[in-house]
């Protein structure tokens, strides 16, 4: 089992220097991250397995420490106002605790694909040529009010052989140092390199912007969080970034679909967890199901809690709904709200979504085969959902283990992201002494 617990006078992974300047601690974390992203191309898979492993060991002895860390970040959230939603991402207990320690068992476990070939031929000249499956290097993730993203982006990034640096929120402050001293501890005790993940000591915006501008030690940049985080690192990076815009979801209910297997997929899409991404947030209903299937549905929205934002059709039908303003066509509530609207067919459903959508998760209800294929083909979203909830675009669900994120742009990645997309590929040529002509 190793040494006796750390994390409470860790409280976070050092880094080399603590020099309260940003730009200082910038540079310092950054090369600090280079050096041992180097170290990990030479790490095995065995190492990398026992400091995962070690990490959800710990992550249960820590238990009553994690849960009394965030419980301090819950009463900071609660005295500023922020509402149920952001509280609920904010919230760790002992559920969700052994749930992040299962998910860090899962990633150990899966089978090694650094070095994998990816093709092999051999050329007329005699040359052997491979593409192989490599780390891409350092990785620096920015996320907001979700403790559990500091696990989980850690275990993926160590488990793809990439050093990282961690920026969570300055609401998950003190969870977050728990967190970053469970994986300090388990990483020393695998023999790994200490900075193979380091998380950023401070919650100064400013250390964001300046680790930014490391294009010749960081390699990738991960923003997860609400649309002005993922628009400030997109626009002062230099660095790539692969963005994970707000997932503005929809579901579109056609002519013909079962009325209760629609209430069933439309509630858990939108209020099984309102607040996360792949949450339901406008619902599009053909204009033959009014009667039918709007009516029962929004109806017991209504009486779940769920407030429902509308058009003038659905307002005629359901007089409990308030009006839709022009803003809520292509709004993220992450909250018990959704909008509304008739549409005239799926020509008009797919028009919709392709002027208000956000690329994340568009779904259709329908008995149509022919309308099926034409909403997977012409939806273009990182994720086309038939017949079942929205909820389903996730990294657990799909089986990716943990996910780094759900990315909205279309380089290098689109989606869910797990172990393959925090890898890039080395060209392997082999030869016998051949010489070029």
């Amino acid at each position: 089992m190793g040494a006796g617990p750390t994390w409470k006078s860790q409280g976070m992974i050092r880094s080399r220097a603590m020099d309260s300047d940003a730009l200082a601690l910038a540079r310092t974390m950054a090369h600090a991250a280079r050096d041992a992203s180097r170290s990990l191309l030479l790490s095995t898979s065995d190492a990398r397995v026992r400091a995962l492993v070690r990490t959800a060991e710990l992550l249960r002895v820590a238990k009553a420490d994690i849960v009394a860390a965030n419980a301090i970040d819950l009463a900071k959230a609660s005295e500023s106002g922020k509402n149920s939603a952001f509280v609920d991402r904010l919230r760790l207990d002992d559920l969700r605790i052994e749930a992040m320690a299962e998910t860090v068992n899962e990633v150990a476990h899966f089978d090694e694909i650094l070095g994998t070939t990816l093709s092999e031929s051999v050329r007329p000249n005699g040359l052997v040529v491979r593409r192989i499956r490599v780390p891409i290097g350092v990785v620096m993730m920015v996320y907001e009010s979700r403790p559990n993203v500091t696990i989980e982006a850690a275990s993926l990034c160590l488990k793809a052989g990439n050093a990282v640096i961690l920026r969570g929120g300055r609401e998950a402050f003190e969870t977050n140092r728990v967190l970053a001293g469970v994986l300090a501890q388990a990483i020393a005790e695998a023999g790994l390199p200490e900075e193979a993940v380091q998380l950023v000591p401070t919650a100064d915006r400013a250390v964001i912007g300046q680790l930014l501008l490391q294009h010749e030690s960081i390699d990738l940049a991960i923003p997860r969080g609400g649309e002005a985080l993922i628009r400030y690192v997109t626009e002062n990076a230099r660095i790539p970034v692969v963005q994970h815009y707000k997932g503005v979801c929809h579901m579109f209910l056609d002519e013909a679909c079962d009325p209760g297997v629609a209430a069933r997929l439309v509630h858990n899409a939108k209020m099984q967890r309102p607040g996360v991404c792949n949450a339901l947030e406008c619902l599009l209903v053909h204009k033959g199901e009014v009667d039918r299937v709007l009516v029962p549905v929004v109806n017991s929205l209504i009486d779940a809690g769920c407030e429902i934002r509308a058009c003038e059709s659905t307002r005629a039908a359901v007089p409990r709904a308030v009006a839709a303003s022009d803003e809520d066509w292509g709004a993220e509530f992450l909250e018990r709200i959704l909008a509304v609207k008739v549409v005239n067919n799926i020509d008009d459903a797919m028009a919709h979504i392709a002027r208000y959508g956000s690329g994340h998760t568009e779904a259709i209800i329908t008995p149509n085969k022919t309308h099926a294929d034409q909403f997977r083909q012409g939806v273009d979203a990182a994720c086309v959902v038939v017949n079942a909830s929205t909820r389903f675009h996730d990294g657990g669900e799909l089986g990716l283990g943990a996910e780094i994120g759900i990315a909205t742009s279309r380089l290098h990645w689109r989606g869910a992201m797990g172990l393959e997309s925090l890898t890039t590929m080395k060209w392997i040529i082999e030869g016998t002494g051949q010489a070029r002509a």
